[in-house]
């Protein structure tokens, strides 16, 4: 598999918590991560129909336009009772409203109602593109339950609703520290160092 031997990578995402989030993880290895926000690249469409198309769409998109190697992320929450939904629609679950994250949690658990399953896992596919068009793809994922009332500050998007297994807390309530080596995108960007660095 291609080694990544450039220091700077954009993540082509324009979501501050998942720069964030892959800033810390990435810092150790000595690679700077901008974003597609940083350097005002154009958002792809994501017509793909699993997380791993989404993410190589963005991913390749965003190594053209910046002609540097691009991290591609595609994530979300998929509900076992709800045939895996939002699954890919996690991040426009919401709309046509648009009234956040807190909206679509309280959208999902009206859905889920009385149900007795509440696992649900998070998934992540990450590919990493360069401007010549080669490809590598990674997926992780966390299994846990999900939560009514939420609870949490941490984190972002369904993070105070999901309870990953093994824990008492919910993503939005463990340090950082906690979540980011339990996490979907811990273990996705963990095959891509194993594998690329």
């Amino acid at each position: 598999m291609r080694k990544l031997t450039e220091k700077q990578i954009v993540l082509a995402t324009h979501n501050a918590g998942k720069v964030k989030e892959m800033q810390t993880i990435l810092a150790p290895f000595g690679i700077k991560v901008l974003s597609a926000g940083d350097l005002n690249l154009t958002e792809p469409e994501e017509n793909g129909q699993t997380f791993i198309e989404n993410a190589k769409i963005k991913a390749l998109a965003a190594a053209k336009e910046a002609n540097m190697p691009a991290l591609g992320d595609d994530s979300g929450l998929c509900v076992h009772a709800l045939n895996d939904r939002p699954g890919i629609y996690s991040a426009r679950y919401n709309e046509p409203k648009k009234n956040g994250f807190m909206y679509a949690m309280e959208k999902l658990n009206e859905e889920l109602g009385s149900a007795s399953d509440r696992s649900a896992h998070f998934s992540c596919a990450l590919v990493i593109a360069w401007p010549d068009g080669d490809t590598a793809e990674f997926e992780g994922k966390v299994t846990g339950t999900l939560q009514w009332p939420v609870k949490g500050t941490n984190g972002f998007g369904y993070d105070p609703m999901f309870v990953p297994d093994g824990y008492d807390l919910s993503f939005a309530e463990l340090p950082a520290e906690v979540k980011n080596t339990i996490s979907h995108r811990a273990r996705a960007l963990k095959l891509f160092t194993d594998n690329c660095l």
